[in-house]
């Protein structure tokens, strides 16, 4: 290697050991994780209206619908979890972050390559009195150059404007990784929901269809009455119109009932009518656990995947603002190229052919400042928009964790006077029946009392269902369903 070379490398080497020193500083502030926003639900440990729903502070199950026992809904979730477009489109953009986390993690360390070139150069014939030597020649110059090399470059990062820049991909993509957590989260619920609502029509179904044989036949006996002149039109008017409602009910339930076998379809990544006649036989609405356990307000918010994708991107926001500063400073690139240059192929690797080109480059645009001042300006600004939305997101969060407790709650309180009612139902209709057996009561009051327990039957029905819905609800709040732990580290509230 030539003596000049031996001499550029400890220079190059040196240089970059002091840029290295320099860089150990990095521009912009340092992301310190988000203020709380709910220091209160925090600092208490539980939620306000969690001993008026009566559950339990436990860490909940992240698979939350093993709770009600249902292996056809299980399925269908797990259905959904595989094949949902939706959950796909979301990968696709977790991959997308990563691959770009990937590539600005790339512009960190140096980037070389190879170049090899045969040129051919034909000068005028005054090159002779260009060059300073006062004579010309008859014919043009041509010079033939071969030359192969080995070239690297390396931008140092200085003052971490790119040490920034992958702060923000890596915070960017794990945004991303948090919005694809929230779309199992809606996943789930909404298969539940639909499934539940789909039980509840058919156990409505069932039981509208029973009460229209009971008014059919209720109508038949008072037109016998009438003909025996023992009941007026009247009465035959009233429970015709009452036959008439029931059996619109039934068509209205029946259209009700395929558009959610088609959501479910649709839901799990198939085309509607697929799952009909999985899903054809009628099944009562599962119910939910007697007790049910939510955790604490802070394992919430560390969970739920809208707060974590909120606080990530916060992360990503304060990263942008170092990006934005380290505009101010020069640009500083070691430059350097070793290899073999010379005018015939033969003997081109000799020694005497080596050629090396180093040092460092400096680039400043000091004309640039107003620009720079104002992408700064606008990263900050966007910096605080992303800490209020962070905020916003916490306590929307809290507050739908709340309101999903109380209607909870309340309902499962509805359930328990319904039962009653229904319970007071079945002995009317118990009396009544005994009645009709000892000749005291007639046989139309014997199907009114009967049309009247069915009622009741599907009022509660129709009240556990939506119990059911509540629960559901009340799971999707706490930001249940993404995965299998029960917690994680992850940002205070």
């Amino acid at each position: 290697m030539p003596h000049t070379l031996f001499n550029l490398v400890p220079r190059t080497i040196a240089f970059a050991a002091v840029a290295l020193g320099l860089s150990a500083c990095m521009v912009g502030p340092d992301y310190k994780g988000p203020p709380r926003f709910t220091p209160i639900a925090v600092e208490t440990g539980h939620f306000h209206r969690a001993e008026a729903a009566d559950v339990v502070l436990d860490p909940p199950s992240a698979r939350w619908w093993l709770t009600l026992n249902d292996a056809e809904l299980t399925r269908l979730i797990e259905l959904a979890f595989v094949d949902s477009p939706n959950l796909k489109a979301a990968s696709a953009k977790v991959r997308n972050a990563r691959a770009m986390l990937r590539e600005q993690a790339a512009k960190l360390p140096p980037s070389g390559g190879t170049s090899v070139a045969a040129l051919s150069v034909k000068a005028p014939s005054s090159i002779g009195s260009i060059l300073g030597s006062g004579s010309t020649v008859a014919n043009p110059i041509r010079v033939d150059l071969y030359s192969t090399a080995l070239d690297a470059s390396w931008e140092l990062d200085i003052f971490g404007g790119a040490r920034r820049g992958v702060e923000n991909a890596k915070a960017t993509a794990e945004a991303q990784q948090a919005s694809f957590d929230d779309v199992k989260v809606q996943l789930s619920s909404d298969v539940a929901q639909a499934y539940i609502h789909l039980r509840d029509i058919q156990q409505r179904l069932a039981s509208d269809t029973a009460s229209a044989r009971l008014e059919d036949r209720a109508l038949q006996l008072v037109l016998e009455r009438r003909a025996a002149g023992t009941a007026s039109d009247a009465d035959v008017e009233r429970l015709r119109t009452q036959l008439s409602q029931t059996r619109a009910d039934l068509v209205q339930l029946q259209a009700a009932s395929d558009q959610f076998l088609n959501q479910l379809a649709v839901l799990t990544g198939r085309e509607p009518g697929v799952l009909d006649s999985e899903l054809a036989h009628a099944a009562p609405a599962p119910l939910p656990p007697s007790r049910v356990a939510i955790g604490d307000p802070a394992a919430m918010i560390r969970r739920r995947p809208d707060i974590r994708r909120a606080e990530r991107q916060l992360a990503a926001e304060n990263a942008a603002i170092g990006q934005n500063i380290a505009n101010y400073f020069p640009t500083v690139t070691l430059l350097g190229t070793v290899g073999y240059s010379g005018t015939r192929t033969s003997g081109l690797f000799d020694s005497r052919n080596v050629t090396a080109v180093g040092g460092p480059s400096l680039s400043w645009n000091v004309l640039n400042f107003p620009t720079a001042q104002a992408r700064v300006n606008e990263a900050k600004a966007q910096h605080d928009t992303a800490l209020f939305n962070y905020g916003q997101t916490v306590l929307g969060a809290l507050q739908d964790a709340e309101d999903s407790l109380s209607r909870f709650g309340h309902q499962r309180d509805s359930v328990v006077q319904l039962t009653m009612a229904r319970n007071s139902a079945d002995h009317a209709a118990a009396l009544t029946r005994a009645r009709y057996a000892g000749g005291t009561a007639s046989l139309i009051d014997v199907l009114d009392t009967e049309r009247q327990r069915l009622s009741t039957e599907q009022v509660l029905a129709e009240a556990s269902a939506t119990l059911t819905e509540d629960y559901v609800a009340l799971q999707k709040s706490l930001g249940l369903g993404w995965q299998d732990a029960t917690d994680l580290e992850a940002p205070r509230g």
